[in-house]
This record gives C-alpha cells, sequence and structure tokens, in this order.
C-alpha cells in the first residue's frame, strides 16, 4: 500500500501494528530519519529501545548474513510488548532477503521497519511494499512539512494555542529550514511557550527562529535601506571579519531591494503573495517601513547600481570588494535621506 502526504504523516505518527511491515525512502536522510523515529516510538514506546524490543540490522551485516532478519522477526523478547526490526540503508540488492521475511511473518512478530535512500519509480524493493497487502510504502520528497504536520509537532509539544500570523510565520519558516532545524526550533518554541497559555506570536517565532549569517548580512543591508550611513562601515568590518565574501553581499542586496520592489509595485505590500523573500514577524514591519520610505524609481535606480557592482565583483578588475560593496551600500543609505 502507497501512502502520502497528510495519510503518510498520520500512519507514521500511529502505525498499525497488525502490518507486517513498513518501508520509508527519500532522498533527504534527515526527513527519513525524523519519520523512523516516530513510527519506531509509536510502535514501542519510549521505552522499548531500554527494554530490548528495538533490533537494529544495517543493510551491510544483512547481506553477509540473510538469516539476521528472519531470526530477529521472530524472536521471542525478554520484556512483554511489540517489536520492531529495523534496516536502514537497504537498497534493491535486500529484496529477497526481505521479500521472505515479509512472506514469513506472523501476527506477534516484529515489525519489519526499512529505510532506504532516493528509490526510483522501477525499484523492486519499492514495489515489493507497495504490492504486498500487509505492507506499507511511503516516499518522502523535498516537501516542506504542512499545516497539519505543525500543529501535529506543536499539539504533541502541549502548545495548542496558535495566532493565525504565527502559523503563516513557521509555515513559511519550515519552507526555509532544514526538516532537523525546523523540528529543534519546534521543540525551542514549545519549551519557551511551557505554561504559558497565551497564543503563540509572530514575535515569538522570529526571537525563536536560528540566527544564521543570513541574518548578520540582513543586518546591514536593514542599515543602507533605512538610511543609517554612519551603521553600514562597522557592520561590514564585522561582516569581513568572519569571512563573508564580497560577492555574497551584494547578491542578498540585490534580493532585498528587489523584494522592496516587488511590494512597492504590488498593492499587497510586504503580504503580497509575490513577496519572494521569506519574511517573519518584526522584519515583516522593518520592510513595510522600507517599502513607504523608497519611491519605485529610487528602488530601481538602486537594484541598477547593484547589478553594476556584481559585473564588477566578478570581473577581472582588482577593486577590493569588501570596498566596493561597503561605499555602494553607503551610498544607498544616503541616497534614502
Amino acid at each position: 500500500m502507497i501512502l502520502k502526504g497528510a495519510e503518510a504523516a498520520r500512519y507514521c505518527a500511529k502505525p498499525d501494528p497488525a502490518r507486517a511491515g513498513l518501508l520509508i525512502f527519500g532522498a533527504d536522510a534527515m526527513r527519513v530519519a525524523l519519520k523512523r523515529q516516530e513510527a519506531i516510538a509509536a510502535l514501542i514506546g519510549p521505552d522499548g529501545a531500554a527494554e530490548m524490543r528495538l533490533t537494529r540490522i544495517s543493510a551491510g551485516d544483512l547481506r553477509k548474513d540473510a538469516s539476521l532478519l528472519l531470526d530477529a522477526i521472530k524472536e521471542v523478547g525478554f520484556f512483554p510488548g511489540p517489536r520492531v526490526c529495523f534496516v536502514e540503508e537497504a537498497t534493491d540488492g535486500l529484496l529477497p532477503v526481505i521479500a521472505t521475511a515479509l512472506t514469513d511473518w506472523k501476527p506477534g512478530d516484529a515489525t519489519i521497519l526499512v529505510t532506504a535512500g532516493n528509490l526510483t519509480g522501477k525499484s523492486t524493493l519499492k514495489g515489493l511494499f507497495e504490492k504486498a497487502p500487509i505492507a506499507v510504502s511511503i516516499g518522502l520528497y523535498d516537501e516542506p512539512p504542512s499545516r497539519d504536520e505543525i500543529e501535529a509537532e506543536l499539539k504533541k509539544a502541549g502548545l495548542t494555542q496558535l495566532s493565525p500570523a504565527a502559523m503563516a510565520d513557521l509555515t513559511q519558516l519550515a519552507r526555509a529550514l532544514d526538516p532537523g532545524d525546523f523540528r529543534q526550533t519546534l521543540e525551542k518554541i514549545a519549551l519557551y511557550k511551557y505554561g504559558d497559555a497565551t497564543p503563540l506570536t509572530p514575535a515569538e517565532v522570529a526571537a525563536m527562529a536560528p540566527a544564521t549569517l543570513e541574518a548578520d548580512v540582513d543586518e546591514v543591508l536593514n542599515a543602507s535601506a533605512d538610511g543609517r550611513a554612519a551603521a553600514v562601515g562597522l557592520l561590514m568590518s564585522r561582516l569581513s571579519g568572519q569571512g563573508v565574501v564580497p560577492v555574497t553581499i551584494c547578491l542578498m542586496a540585490l534580493r532585498h531591494f528587489r523584494s522592496l520592489h516587488v511590494a512597492a509595485t504590488d498593492p499587497g505590500g510586504v503580504n503580497s503573495g509575490m513577496m519572494k523573500a521569506r519574511i517573519f514577524g518584526t522584519r515583516r514591519d522593518q520592510m513595510q517601513k522600507q517599502v513607504q520610505a523608497w519611491s519605485v524609481r529610487s528602488l530601481e535606480s538602486v537594484i541598477a547600481q547593484l547589478l553594476e557592482a556584481d559585473m564588477t565583483l566578478r570581473s577581472a578588475s582588482r577593486a577590493p570588494g569588501m570596498a566596493v560593496v561597503e561605499r555602494l551600500l553607503i551610498r544607498i543609505a544616503m541616497t534614502k535621506r
């Protein structure tokens, strides 16, 4: 049986113990690992591993000894309760071994949970789990968590009060972060809101979002867009000390001012669906003020200057890159003022 999207998420949260096997595969190893951990915890509980009700078999060991899997699902544990036999990093080469284990599986045997990398449509291992009536196949692709998945994760952590704006920011944040980083962010939010009955706000989401190099570059770009020319030099020195290359700053500046231009030419402003930049919490208010302070013609002039600077940085010119970018950002700040 094949499960996708919301159905796959619900099944991983509560797998059917009456089914013999579950295959979870995908190109993103972190995404696969998170779903695998969730499914195992749902099947055997938080104490399952400590009570030796989880057997872990690597693909390499199974290739050397094909009897490992069948022996593992049939063995009787010392502690009572459901058991899981986990085969990691499986490939099509293990098809005969896994097929035999699924065929010989009986109620009361350990559930067979298999993880794999990116399997093609012609994969025999994928086809085995899709066609077997007692097995489930779940493919995880490069899609951010859905709203239902985010709400389910927060609910498990005890956080049920969300403002619509905070939920929208979390959905955008899910698209921007890796699955592991997003899971850690949700855990941080749940810990921060522990015992707090008030709804989660966009400002709190922004405060809990991971700090990145992009945020440091945004600081100097905001100083330039806000007209704070005196602050640009100091912030550029900090970025230079961090090893940020001038081309990176120039490209991010282009993205920032193009976003302002899109918002300035759209009636929806920074809340428009056309906005390409990911904006969270207080950053949205800051960019809204910048949109109101700049004319469309001035923004077009800034974009033209940034494109020219980018060509200079990529050319054979011997001009010092950081100095070129710093002077341009100062000139932009003075233009706004």
